[in-house]
């Protein structure tokens, strides 16, 4: 009996309950439509690279879908162990693979998995290949459609090791014998993700320390509600910062393509400081130039930095997806997203949780300064900047009445901001007089609703936040 389960790919994927939705079966229909898709693309020829992270039996589903994939005539790289999705993407571009499939739900609850698919470069597939994806998914058969023996006999299912090309290639990145002389005390909180073990490994070996915590592999992520590198789950790697004299905290999330970092003090960098660090350090400290591409949700910031240093910014609606395509028409020197995704020139168009932590550690090296040192050069050239997020868990019955409410409204002030344009492009952003602004917006992965502010003090972002949930109509959710 054929399963009707409607698959829909988010801003990175389709996401889904394991054994709800994300069962077997639905996950080899999503691998048969992508060999669908990969065969009318003539792309099935140079074969497709899969991987998987640390969830609950990940290496299950990569293995089904491995066998679908070669069921259909394609030859198949499969991860012979847990890896970051980064890892996986610089696979598909060194191997010249026709694709790349992630078994992973990256941040979301321990009870999710996912299945993310990469487009030969490496980057998040754009939406038009995702369209066609989900059209075949829903015409697909449970019955599969086996190609002919012959075609089968060649597409064998090799496993791999992923990880020894990527460190050579992110060793041609950056030095990091200056990281490991540098004598940094480092924590690490891997949140018992793909990413688990990495940093110590690239890092070890001379003055700088690595002291990492939930570095063990565990598919129920104890002690956070996802995982996810934000502030509320890192209290743990808080406490180390501020009881061992640590120079810096980073954390990573499930999949590893994610990044947060914490200071010297144990204080949390939004993603937005820590992606304007990032641009600062490509552009003042390696002197290097080209275009800046940002989600809508991040940071004036680098507009800011992009006049200072006479390069384009250029901005997209959330989702790598969309970042990717302009990062590679630009040849970009950076693109980023407010979850803390970053990626990076000369590297694989997509987020790289890793190479962003180390391209940090490096600032810090070549520089010799500490993290709210960092800051506060970059505040002493662009300003205060600061931001939050409230993220609302609505009834699904009432996301119509949220989304006519925010289509009508249309405030003249909000907080006692004047309210300079409203634009839909993606969500609802309101943009107010002085740099502040405000977005309202439904996640594309999870079912929530996100509201987002930039401001110039922290109180005022928080009274942006509260006029945000007045004007959705939530505020008693939050």
């Amino acid at each position: 009996m054929t399963d009707k389960t409607l698959i829909k790919f988010g801003t990175d994927g389709w996401r889904a309950v394991i054994a709800e939705e994300f069962t077997f079966a639905n996950v080899r229909r999503c691998a048969q439509a992508t060999a669908g898709y990969m065969k009318s693309a003539r792309l099935a020829d140079a074969g497709v690279v899969i991987g998987w992270d640390t969830r609950f039996s990940s290496s299950d589903f990569a293995s089904a879908t491995a066998r679908t994939m070669a069921d259909t005539g394609i030859k198949v790289w499969l991860s012979r162990q847990a890896v970051p999705t980064p890892v996986i993407s610089y696979t598909v571009a060194s191997l010249k693979a026709g694709g790349g499939i992630a078994i992973t739900a990256s941040h979301n609850p321990a009870n999710w998995n996912g299945f993310k698919f990469k487009s030969p470069d490496g980057a998040s597939a754009p939406a038009a290949i995702v369209e066609e994806i989900e059209e075949r998914i829903a015409a697909a058969d449970l019955e599969l459609l086996a190609a002919p023996a012959h075609e089968i006999e060649k597409a064998s299912v090799t496993t791999s090791d992923f990880t020894l090309a990527y460190l050579e290639h992110i060793g041609k990145l950056l030095d990091i014998g200056v990281i490991r002389s540098a004598g940094l005390k480092v924590a690490v909180d891997s949140m018992h993700g793909a990413g688990c073990g990495w940093f110590k490994s690239i890092l070890s070996g001379a003055k700088t320390t690595v002291h990492e915590i939930r570095g063990e592999p565990n598919p129920a992520f104890p002690g956070m509600k996802q995982p996810e590198p934000i502030a509320v789950n890192l209290s743990g790697l808080s406490d180390v910062i501020r009881q061992t004299a640590t120079s810096v905290g980073l954390a990573l999330d499930g999949d590893a393509d994610r990044l947060g970092i914490m200071d010297e003090h144990g204080n949390f960098l939004t993603q937005l400081q820590v992606y304007a660090l990032l641009a600062l350090y490509f552009l003042e400290v390696r002197g290097e130039r080209g275009a800046i591409v940002k989600t809508i949700t991040t940071t004036n910031m680098l507009n800011r930095l992009g006049t200072l240093f006479n390069v384009p910014v250029f901005e997209v609606p959330v989702g790598f997806k969309y970042v990717a395509p302009v990062m590679l028409r630009e040849n970009a020197l950076i693109g980023g997203e407010e979850s803390g995704g970053y990626g990076f020139r000369g590297h694989v168009p997509e987020r790289d949780g890793i190479l962003a932590g180390l391209y940090f550690l490096d600032f810090m090296a070549r520089t010799g300064r500490t993290p709210s040192q960092l800051l506060a050069r970059l505040y002493d050239l662009v300003g205060p900047h600061y931001y939050d997020r409230r993220d609302v868990t609505f009834d699904k019955a009432q996301r119509s009445s949220i989304l006519e409410r925010m289509r009508e409204v249309s405030p003249e002030e909000i907080a006692g901001f004047k309210v300079e344009k409203k634009e839909d492009n993606d969500g609802f952003r309101f943009l107010l007089k002085g740099g502040s602004w405000l977005l309202v917006r439904f996640s594309g992965t999870e079912p929530l609703l996100r509201i987002y502010a930039e401001g110039d003090s922290i109180d005022n972002v928080n009274r942006i936040l509260e006029a945000g949930a007045a004007l959705a109509g939530v505020t008693e959710l939050l």
